[in-house]
């Protein structure tokens, strides 16, 4: 039997951060995962890049049925602290923009750094290592491996959520809450590509790769980015941050002219120049690929002119309010996150311990908070992870 006081579940950010700090705290920490390697998700992450934070993070950028919860985390560790160790690693980065910081090299550096602190540390690193069983016992937690038996004092489920299987996500976390006791919240894909089958499919296949500034709304949300027609569909930066708050079966509303107001515009070039075609005035807005297309497609082109005021209306309408309801989404295939999950009214705040079976923990994505598009989920994990580390 290997006896320590903490085993953490994943090493994924979550895992490492929490393990790098308690061992830090000087805890024996025993890190496991089912996985050959150690934060796969963190490499791939931001194209490679890493979006490993968020200089705007409030808990007004994360979603969940309990939207208090993330407060006294993200209070206690914040981007800045983040930012601080990366700073003393030497790892340099940057801002993309709207706070985003990314690598400027590659996300192993920031991998590099979770594990050469969990080393420093002492932390115990074991991949290939399949939970078999777990059991609560007098002193704890017992876990049956194919790495044979451990105990421990406090047992942290840092598993994440389902997003990218091909990764390794399972519902492992999932299991473990409801063999304890917890509800775990309807899970769905988010920060997800939205995919569309009807007549609109010709329309996004025609224009794929072609990327447009927009504002997407969806039940009272709206997010000013960019819009990505591809062969299936929606993505870009706008479309998953709105695919959080979308349904099946909702209406999803595009507006193409982000900086006019769509009717006005169109009547001041009609006012300005009256002999100039929609599909030209289109070309300077937009790729003259999609101006042509749109005005193929949803108009009838002609000199402006020519539109008495309620066609103008009617264009106006389509470019400023474009209302679709997609067919569905690309799912955890492609999902940068999973929305729900554990309950967070069933975990203390302060220290992430259920409410439900002392001793035991959970971190990260496997939670019912998802973050924004941006380094918000990156934060989340950092933060949750620093807090448990403190009372574990």
């Amino acid at each position: 039997m290997h006896s320590t006081d903490v085993i953490i579940i994943g090493a994924g950010a979550a895992g490492l951060m929490c393990a790098l700090t308690a061992a830090n705290r000087g805890r024996r920490v025993v890190l496991l995962d089912h996985a050959n390697k150690p934060g796969k998700k963190i490499l791939m992450s931001g194209g490679g890049r890493c979006n490993f934070t968020n200089m705007y993070t409030e808990p007004g950028n994360f979603l969940s049925q309990n939207p208090h919860f993330c407060k006294s985390a993200l209070a206690r560790y914040t981007q800045w602290d983040f930012i601080e160790m990366v700073a003393r690693h030497g790892v340099p980065y940057h801002e993309k923009k709207l706070g985003q910081l990314f690598c400027d090299n590659k996300s192993s550096d920031i991998l590099q750094m979770l594990l050469d602190e969990c080393a420093t540390a002492s932390a115990d690193l074991r991949m290939d290592t399949r939970i078999e069983q777990i059991e609560k016992t007098d002193y704890g937690y017992q876990l049956a491996t194919s790495a044979g038996p451990f105990q421990c004092q406090s047992l942290v489920i840092a598993t994440g959520g389902l997003s990218i299987p091909t990764l390794g996500a399972t519902g492992f976390g999932y299991q473990v809450a409801r063999q304890f006791g917890h509800s775990v919240l309807a899970t769905r894909a988010g920060l997800v590509p939205f995919t569309i089958t009807d007549q609109l499919k010709a329309l996004c296949t025609e224009l794929s790769g072609t990327s447009v500034d927009c504002i997407a709304s969806c039940n009272g949300t709206s997010f000013r980015e960019n819009l990505l027609f591809t062969h299936r569909g929606l993505s870009g930066p706008a479309i998953l941050q709105i695919s959080s708050f979308w349904e099946a079966g909702d209406t999803v509303e595009i507006n193409l002219l982000p900086d006019h107001d769509a009717l006005v515009w169109l009547q001041q070039q009609q006012a300005e120049r009256p002999n100039s075609e929609l599909k030209t005035l289109l070309g300077e807005i937009f790729t003259k690929k999609m101006a042509n297309l749109l005005a193929e497609t949803w108009f009838v082109s002609k000199p402006m002119k020519q539109y008495t005021p309620a066609e103008l209306g009617q264009v106006a309408d389509k470019l400023g309010n474009w209302q679709l309801v997609p067919a569905g989404t690309e799912g955890y295939r492609t999902a940068e996150v999973t929305l729900g999950g554990v309950d967070t009214r069933e975990v203390s705040s302060k220290t992430m311990e259920s409410l439900k079976s002392p001793g035991l923990y959970f971190i990260g994505e496997v939670l019912d908070v998802s973050g924004h598009l941006g380094g918000f989920n990156f934060q989340w994990a950092w933060a949750s992870a620093y807090a448990a580390a403190q009372f574990v």
